[in-house]
């Protein structure tokens, strides 16, 4: 964004965030992505537009702007906090911005066991098998190889 007035502007530092995915265990920091000259009062809100208030060791917005998601325990995980969709604003007397959507989740860090579904096949014929990923940690699980007896198979 380009002003004509050099002494006030509103501009976004880095536009392209558009999702956040963070361990559990390990909480995030997510800087708001705009800024101007004088220095501008940053905001986040939920996508709902609900402005998004400082739960103690849960979620923090600095006064820079920065939202702070802290560690927390898979017991205590939050659809409206750990798995949803914020934004912040910026404003100053050039006016106000508003960031693209940013979508927040948290991965559990939890012990998993990944599974092959038994299947029957009559001798001679052919039989598929399925690996059986637990849908919470699908999405980040890839199969790189299947082993029998822990030797690997060929495909």
């Amino acid at each position: 964004v380009f002003s004509e007035d050099l002494h006030a502007s509103l501009y976004f530092v880095n536009a392209s965030l558009q999702e956040v995915v963070f361990a559990s265990t390990t909480g995030t920091l997510v800087p708001c992505p705009a800024a101007g000259i004088p220095p501008v009062t940053l905001r986040w809100y939920l996508a709902t537009g609900e402005e998004i208030y400082d739960v103690p060791g849960i979620r923090h917005v600095h006064p820079n702007g920065t939202l702070q998601i802290f560690p927390f325990p898979p017991s205590s995980f939050n659809n409206l906090i750990h798995d949803n969709t914020y934004y912040c604003t910026a404003e100053n007397p050039s006016g106000k911005i508003r960031s693209q959507d940013v979508h927040i989740k948290a991965v559990l860090r939890e012990p998993y066991t990944v599974r092959v579904e038994d299947q029957k096949a009559m001798r001679g014929n052919v039989a598929v098998f399925k690996c059986i990923i637990p849908s919470s940690v699908e999405a980040y699980i890839t199969v790189v190889s299947w082993e029998k007896d822990t030797v690997s198979l060929v495909s």
